[in-house]
C-alpha cells in the first residue's frame, strides 16, 4: 500500500494561482498512473485530472482544461497540479489516488479504479 500526502492548498482569489503537490511513500508510484479528484461541499467528488504512469498520456476534465496541468517527477516520487485562473468553483477539498492497475500508457477517470488516496488539501477561493 501507498501512502499519499497532499500539500499546497490554500486561500487564494479569483484569477489566482496554487500549486498542488501530492508526495508518495511506502511504495515508489512511478508505475502507477496517478489522479487527482475533489470535492465541493454538498457535491459528490469529480475527477480533475489524470497522468500516466509514463507521463506522456494525461487526461483533464472539461471544467478546467487549460487552466490546470498535471505533471510527475517519478524520481521525487511526487504528483503536481499546477492551477491557474482559478474561479470560486474550483473551490473544494482536492485529493490525490494512485492507481495500481494499468499499464505504462493507461489513465482513468473512475474514481472506483483508483487503489490509494491522500487525505485531501482545502483550495478556497474568494470572488
Amino acid at each position: 500500500q501507498v501512502q499519499l500526502v497532499e500539500s499546497g492548498g490554500g486561500l487564494v482569489q479569483a484569477g489566482g494561482s496554487l500549486r498542488l503537490s501530492c508526495a508518495a511513500s511506502g511504495r515508489t508510484v512511478s508505475q502507477y498512473g496517478m489522479g487527482w479528484f475533489r470535492q465541493a461541499p454538498g457535491k459528490e467528488r469529480e475527477f480533475v485530472a489524470a497522468i500516466s504512469w509514463s507521463g506522456a498520456i494525461r487526461s483533464y476534465a472539461d471544467s478546467v482544461k487549460g487552466r490546470f496541468t498535471i505533471s510527475r517527477v517519478n524520481a521525487k516520487n511526487t504528483v503536481y497540479l499546477e492551477m491557474n485562473s482559478l474561479k470560486p468553483e474550483d473551490m473544494a477539498v482536492y485529493y490525490c489516488a494512485a492507481d495500481r492497475t494499468r499499464g505504462r500508457d493507461g489513465i482513468t477517470r473512475y474514481e472506483y479504479e483508483y487503489d490509494d488516496w491522500g487525505q485531501g488539501t482545502q483550495v478556497t477561493v474568494s470572488s
